[in-house]
């Protein structure tokens, strides 16, 4: 069993064959975002409590409600894909094309309780340098939005043949790998004036197929797309339940 490893998005990977059969090659879109770089440390001393701990424990909730929610997709820095590319260098990219969330999934968002409206952030509220949850609050606060939402997704490819030996003989042209797609969808809900965390929450999607069955890359970034959709789908269901005890 081979397993590849990667953030949003997976590596297309059969064995050196391909080189002589022609098979698609499949370009990993990017890491997922490391969600400490807008706020979410847990690191402690020994000693005691961290300065900037102590200062996160001691923030209060500012939002008042009904209220209006900012929302962004967080990736790596330097994230690409087929139909979506990060803005921003540092710590974290923002992907401002929606090309994996379901739009029925942003409209259940819309319609939680004590929710006045939700407000994707564009590259044109943001700076070109992103370090941390400052730049996203700053943003959020022109949209006049009391509650930052931030999201990022991480997907893993694991192949696993089921007949090697095969393989070899018929020069990786049978369909008997079986691929298996694993998407996870990370949030943080913050408050827009101090970065408060209100709570955080994740879903998880998986999608099996034989690998001759995808047949294209095109048609492996399609699976990625859907299987990151249901993970955003079921992430937003979360959310959801929650928000009805606002």
């Amino acid at each position: 069993m081979r397993v590849v490893r990667v953030f949003v998005g997976f590596v297309f990977v059969v064995a050196g064959t391909c080189s002589t059969t022609g098979c698609a090659h499949y370009a990993t879109p990017g890491r997922a975002a490391d969600l400490r770089a807008v706020g979410v440390n847990t690191a402690i001393r020994a000693n005691g409590t961290d300065s900037g701990i102590e200062q996160q424990l001691n923030k209060r909730p500012l939002a008042s409600l009904p209220t209006g929610i900012a929302i962004a997709r967080l990736q790596a820095p330097g994230y690409r894909s087929a139909t979506a590319n990060g803005f921003g260098s540092g710590r974290y990219s923002v992907v401002t094309t929606r090309d994996v969330e379901p739009e029925s999934a942003v409209e259940r968002l819309v319609r939680m309780p004590m929710v006045l409206g939700v407000a994707p952030i564009n590259r044109l509220l943001l700076p070109e340098n992103l370090q941390s949850d400052q730049e996203l609050r700053n943003a959020a606060a022109q949209l006049h939005a009391d509650m930052l939402l931030v999201y990022t997704v991480d997907t893993t490819f694991t192949k696993n043949d089921l007949a090697e030996p095969i393989t070899v003989l018929t020069l990786g042209i049978s369909p008997n790998q079986k691929a298996t797609i694993v998407s996870t969808a990370s949030a943080v809900l913050m408050d827009t004036r101090n970065g408060y965390v209100y709570g955080v929450s994740e879903a998880t999607a998986r999608s099996t197929k034989l690998m001759g069955a995808w047949g294209s890359s095109d048609a492996i970034d399609e699976s990625r797309r859907k299987t990151e959709g249901e993970a955003f789908e079921k992430l937003v269901g979360k959310w959801r339940r929650r928000g009805q005890g606002w």
